[in-house]
């Protein structure tokens, strides 16, 4: 068996204001700040300042937000988010914490367009925008999804429905949707 890695230890993004990011993830989202790193590095020909901050999930990985401070060093590397919704960070939670999640977002004032819900059907997600324009999933499996059968039978024929999909057959193969269309 392929040796892989063991959890996501942190993904990073550069963050506008980290005062704003810590309220809202420490305090909406719920994830505890575990370190701050104030670090000053020779990175790609430029000394640079900077600090970098860890809010942790469940599991010991990490999200991590970067702040420089230059305002140069600031523009070079943290270009604005991406607008589209589909760029974004999915966390797996479940409906209990999804709910709390919820309440705790409404009643931080997020209204949408900055936060809404899809049923994809397999799961429900509930997405809110960060202070930094990030977008946030948190993502609950429907338990008739997550079956053993079904997901040895997701498995085995991943490969081929990429195939399928890549050679110009698009049909939907969601059939926990409602608005399902074989």
């Amino acid at each position: 068996m392929t040796r892989r890695p063991a959890r996501l230890h942190h993904t990073a993004y550069v963050s506008k204001d980290l005062e704003a990011t810590r309220r809202f993830y420490e305090e909406v989202i719920g994830l505890p700040l575990i370190a701050t790193w104030c670090e000053k590095d020779v990175l790609f020909g430029k000394e640079r300042t900077y600090a970098h901050v860890f809010f942790e999930l469940a599991d010991g990985s990490c999200l991590a937000f970067f702040q420089f401070a230059d305002p140069a060093d600031q523009a070079e590397f943290g270009p604005p988010m991406p607008e589209s919704p589909f760029h974004h960070v999915a966390l797996h939670v479940d409906a209990e914490t999804q709910a709390e999640i919820e309440a705790r977002i409404r009643a931080a004032g997020y209204t949408e367009p900055d936060t809404y819900v899809l049923e994809h059907g397999y799961c429900r997600s509930l997405y809110v925008k960060d202070p930094n324009g990030m977008i946030l999933e948190f993502t609950r499996d429907a338990p008739e999804a997550v079956v053993p059968a079904l997901d040895q039978a997701r498995r085995a024929s991943a490969h081929a429905e990429l195939a399928r999909w890549l050679a110009g057959d698009h049909r939907t193969n969601n059939g926990f949707r409602s608005d399902h269309h074989g």
